[in-house]
């Protein structure tokens, strides 16, 4: 049975995809539960934003965090699935992480895990490498297992402060306090996508993966992300690492997303873990 805050999230969910669509909203399942509180569920919709989208779901409430951990996984110097990540750390749920340089297999954005620089942010001028108006939000997993969306800082920051266990830094950051941040101009916004999201409701933290690049999911550009997850109720979300890389993988049930790679789930740098 949903707990009551999850209806109202499932409810606004419903209704702010209706707002934009109209008609032919439907999830593709019943919502699951796994592990006790963690709940995923997929949504298809043929003409949210005119468009054909499929939009994975996990729902963590704030409630449970006492229930778990976050954890971010890396595998230097090589790569890994997102599956691979969370199966061999025995995760409850596993969401790929930040951009890589698909050549050296590098990390291409600040990490620090538990005091360590495992890998800094590279000059845009570099291949692989974002632009800085791209590279601007970072996620926090603090030493009480809080998780913070916020704007990027000085990585000299966070090497002198004490008081992160985990910093990813990513981007764009797109919604910050309720509010819509400002978005380059470029095709890497402006067009459409699959799309991975870490954000922040009042109640819960949300992974969210939407496919593209197939005939049946189009993907999102960012200024509509923007929108729809303001209308499901985020309070701050951040873009990470999409196209390819785009894996939501959950205990017991696998990667329940469609990655968009011929080959299938493609091998990242590191992965968002939740663990009991």
């Amino acid at each position: 049975m949903l707990k009551k805050n999850h209806f109202i999230f499932v409810f606004v969910l419903f209704t702010s995809l209706v707002g934009y669509s109209q008609t032919n909203f439907f999830p593709s399942n019943e919502r699951k539960l796994s592990n006790d509180s963690l709940e995923y569920f997929q949504v298809r919709t043929d003409t949210l934003f005119n468009s054909k989208q499929v939009i994975s779901f996990l729902v963590l409430p704030k409630t449970s965090f006492n229930k778990f951990h976050f954890e971010i996984s890396y595998n230097n110097p090589d790569l890994m699935t997102t599956s691979s990540f969370g199966e061999s750390n025995n995760a409850a749920a596993a969401l790929n992480g930040s951009y890589f340089d698909m050549d050296s297999i590098a990390g291409v954005c600040y990490l620090e895990v538990n005091d360590s620089v495992i890998n800094r942010t590279r000059s845009p001028k570099l291949k692989w490498a974002k632009p800085d108006s791209v590279i601007n939000g970072a996620v926090i997993i603090t030493k009480e297992n809080n998780i913070l969306v916020q704007q990027v800082k000085p990585e000299q920051f966070y090497e002198t402060s004490k008081e992160e266990k985990v910093v990813l830094v990513s981007g764009p950051l797109l919604l910050l306090n309720t509010q819509k941040t400002s978005l380059p101009d470029i095709k890497f916004v402006t067009n459409r996508h699959p799309r991975t999201f870490l954000c922040t409701t009042e109640n819960d933290i949300l992974f969210v993966a939407v496919d593209g690049r197939r005939s049946k999911a189009e993907g999102m550009n960012l200024k509509e992300a923007q929108n729809f997850l303001l209308a499901i109720g985020c309070v701050a979300a951040i873009n990470l690492d999409g196209g390819g890389s785009t894996t939501l993988w959950i205990k017991g049930e696998g990667v329940i997303n469609n990655p968009s790679d011929l080959t299938g789930e493609r091998p990242v740098s590191n992965a968002f873990l939740i663990v009991k």
